[in-house]
């Protein structure tokens, strides 16, 4: 490999449909049977679908009207997120057994860098399938598993044997597996990026090794430089356990559409009070709050307020909420809503993981 950066041993564990298998979990009617968590037949988006649903071409992000007309007996669940996050924490302490380089990107996902480990253990591949069969006994859920050098190769290798499967690619295998991959299972490389790639004869991993630095630059900007360095299995990204979050958010998507701003101000004062539990419980505030409103039509508008202290009560932000509601003329239905703060008070330097030696995988 070109550039040759130090080995690490990093696992991207994956939950298998975790919002549709949690209530599957906690259901068992709904055990087998096809269900979409968010939406309804009639309007609103699927959040997660089960596997289930899926056969069908059910996905997340998906109108709720497309995927019953692509699955008649789809079963609608509403979302649960605190139950979510109530497992996710479940999870994640199995992952600190492990190690504390634990980086979650989201409630059902995660990059565990376990190059040293608590347990002593060489191998990260029996390192992952232990994880996942804790996972299965102590929390009652599936997980896939990527196990390779570098965050980007691990992520990929995770989707590859969904669900309930795991994949390990060693050092001296990264870049074959990289050159066979079609260009569309490029993690960070979406449908337009995609697009752009085949029409200049770019398909695989192997057509991207081809191009030089100069054509993807020229091509792809900044963007190029990272294509041409992934392919052939170089990514420097650390697993950042003390990651700086930059905005606390809570949104509400409605399954009835709101239409006037006194029923959008009453949405919202409910709204401020979850961020205020949610901010006052990590002792987080912040200087700068934002209200995000998503239409029918799924175009969205955002609004944001500045101030010199920091906040985090509702009787502190919620005034600006008022007012930067009250700059907006509202002539279309809406059906989701959001509050966030930004500028936190936990802004303030990252803390790089320490420097681990190579291990045999």
């Amino acid at each position: 490999m070109e550039n040759q950066v130090e080995e690490r041993k990093i696992i991207h564990i994956d939950m298998d449909a975790f919002y549709a298998s949690v209530e599957q979990m906690d259901d068992p009617d709904l055990k087998g049977k096809p269900i979409a968590v968010g939406g309804s037949k009639m309007r609103g988006v699927v959040a997660a679908a089960s596997y289930e649903a899926r056969k069908f071409g059910v996905k997340s992000a998906m109108p709720s009207s497309t995927a019953a007309r692509l699955c008649p007996d789809l079963i609608f669940v509403r979302p649960r997120f605190d139950r979510y996050q109530e497992i996710s924490l479940q999870i994640r302490a199995i992952f600190y057994d492990y190690t504390d380089l634990v980086e979650p990107l989201s409630l059902d996902e995660a990059f565990l860098d376990v190059t040293t480990n608590k347990k002593g253990i060489p191998s990260a591949t029996l390192l992952a399938k232990e994880i996942r069969e804790r996972i299965l006994k102590e929390v009652g859920l599936t997980a896939s598993a990527g196990i390779s050098i570098n965050k980007f190769t691990a992520k990929i290798a995770s989707d590859v044997n969904k669900p309930n499967g795991q994949l390990t690619v060693p050092p001296g295998e990264v870049e074959n597996f990289l050159e066979k991959l079609p260009i569309d299972l490029f993690f960070g490389i979406g449908k337009v990026t995609a697009a752009k790639m085949k029409e200049l004869g770019v398909r695989t991993g192997k057509d991207l090794k081809k191009k030089s630095m100069t054509f993807l630059t020229q091509h792809f900007g900044k963007q190029g430089l990272h294509f041409y360095h992934i392919v052939r299995g170089i990514h420097r990204s650390q697993v950042k356990p003390d990651r700086i979050r930059k905005s606390f958010a809570v949104e509400h998507t409605y399954f009835s559409e709101i239409h006037s701003k006194r029923q959008m101000l009453e949405s919202l004062e409910q709204i401020a009070l979850d961020l205020e539990k949610r901010m006052e419980k990590r002792s987080i505030a912040g200087k700068c709050v934002s209200i995000k409103i998503k239409y029918d039509d799924f175009t969205t508008q955002t609004r944001a307020k500045t101030v010199l202290e920091f906040m985090s009560s509702k009787d502190q932000f919620f005034p600006l909420v008022e007012g930067l509601l009250d700059q907006l003329e509202i002539n279309k239905p809406v059906r989701l809503l959001g509050i966030s703060l930004s500028k936190l008070n936990t802004e303030e330097g990252d803390v790089e993981p320490d420097k681990q030696l190579t291990l045999q995988f």
